[in-house]
């Protein structure tokens, strides 16, 4: 008989039906960036700035039906036919949302919300009534009743427009996010832990994030490589192109290095797995929403390289880095117990260079954030360089700095 639960206790690697389901994440990713770039290159000053915020209110409900799903198939068999229909629904679910995002927030928001509001209070139904765990059963009830609270601003913000929209639906993921932060609590219903980074499934989420990460700098250079297809061909849009590919493969790098390499292995290690997964779930949101920063500021680099940098834009190319780089130190916190000098360097520099880049061009702009990523690379390098590979040492005490 085919268990109900995981079948995690193996610590399998993800299934074809998942990585299709990561495929669909390059869609939707790709989406939102096409969108903020729009706006990214408005004349308007309110609606330059009004992109980066999109780019949460768009990026994070995406991200968090990816992470619910993925902790789905680490809990029940995805080989079931029950649960494999779920995520094909909510595949299809992901490519609806994707479709109306040219329209977020002027038009067809019913196409956004709605999918969203359905796969995540209708899941949780249906996985009570397959789960034999009690403790299951109550964490799918609880959080049925948390996605249900949240419905109420992403459905309000369908008949608005605009600002209003956007202001609800920030309100709405944000309970999403800090309802599932504190295990969504319920009066009367007992919060019993279950959670999916339970020692049996640590390496299938590890090796999902690691996925999940991949895609995301997929998507990086789908996007790069469409726009620069649809520009006008010249020396400056040629050296954008390869800054921009470069930097996408310094992002790589930086990540595969060392943490990327042994993070299931670090996990599995941790004193507290839970912690642990949680943090490292963190780590790759913020590093995802870097990917998607970076994404659009090199959009913007490949159409109007020799432009005067505006401010957005430049927010964009250098911000994107360094929200990958904060939470690439949360993942090496995990891994190695630590705080790497060479990131907070990395940040420092990033942040020290932007004033004056803020008087050249976007080309010049991202020709400075590659330099910063590849000397923290070179570092890496240097620092490995006739060493043996350094294993993994994860802690839950306090980090120390190296």
């Amino acid at each position: 008989m085919v268990s109900t639960g995981s079948t995690a206790g193996d610590n399998r690697r993800a299934n074809f039906l998942e990585l299709f389901f990561d495929l669909v994440l390059v869609f939707a990713l790709s989406g939102v960036v096409s969108r903020v770039v729009s706006d990214l290159s408005a004349d308007t000053f309110a609606r330059q700035w009004a992109a980066l915020l999109y780019i949460l209110v768009l990026v994070l409900p995406m991200m968090w039906l990816w992470t619910t799903t993925s902790h789905i198939t680490s809990r029940f068999d995805p080989r079931r036919p029950a649960v494999q229909v779920m995520v094909l629904l909510t595949a299809f679910g992901v490519v609806f949302m994707a479709s109306s995002l040219p329209y977020a927030f002027v038009g067809r928001g019913w196409a956004f919300a709605v999918p969203y509001v359905a796969l995540q209070v209708g899941r949780p139904l249906v996985l009570i009534g397959l789960s034999r765990d009690r403790a299951q059963r109550v964490l799918y009830a609880r959080s049925a009743t948390w996605f249900t609270v949240s419905a109420v601003p992403w459905l309000a913000g369908i008949p608005v427009q605009g600002g209003a929209r956007v202001g609800l639906w920030a309100l709405a993921i944000t309970i999403d996010l800090v309802s599932a932060r504190f295990s969504w609590p319920v009066p009367g219903l007992s919060r019993q832990a279950d959670s999916a980074w339970e020692p049996s499934r640590t390496h299938h989420l590890a090796d999902r994030y690691e996925q999940l990460l991949l895609i995301a700098l997929g998507e990086s250079v789908l996007s790069l490589g469409i726009t620069y297809t649809d520009t006008p061909v010249s020396l400056a849009t040629t050296l954008a192109l390869v800054v921009g590919f470069v930097t996408t493969v310094l992002l790589w790098r930086i990540y595969y290095y060392r943490v990327g390499q042994v993070l299931p292995e670090a996990v599995d290690l941790a004193g507290d797995q839970v912690r642990a997964g949680q943090t490292v779930g963190r780590a790759h949101v913020l590093m995802v929403l870097g990917i998607v920063l970076v994404a659009a500021g090199y959009e913007i680099v490949v159409t109007n390289p020799v432009d005067h940098v505006r401010p957005a834009w430049l927010a964009a190319t250098l911000g994107g880095p360094v929200v990958y780089i904060v939470g690439r130190i949360g993942l090496e916190r995990v891994v190695f117990n630590r705080l790497s000098r060479r990131r907070l360097i990395g940040i420092a520099a990033l942040a020290a260079v932007a004033l004056p880049l803020a008087f050249t061009t976007p080309l010049i702009v991202a020709t400075g954030a590659l330099a910063v990523l590849l000397g923290m690379a070179l570092a890496d390098a240097r620092q490995a360089r006739d060493r043996p590979p350094e294993a993994p040492s994860p802690a839950t005490t306090r980090p120390k700095r190296t």
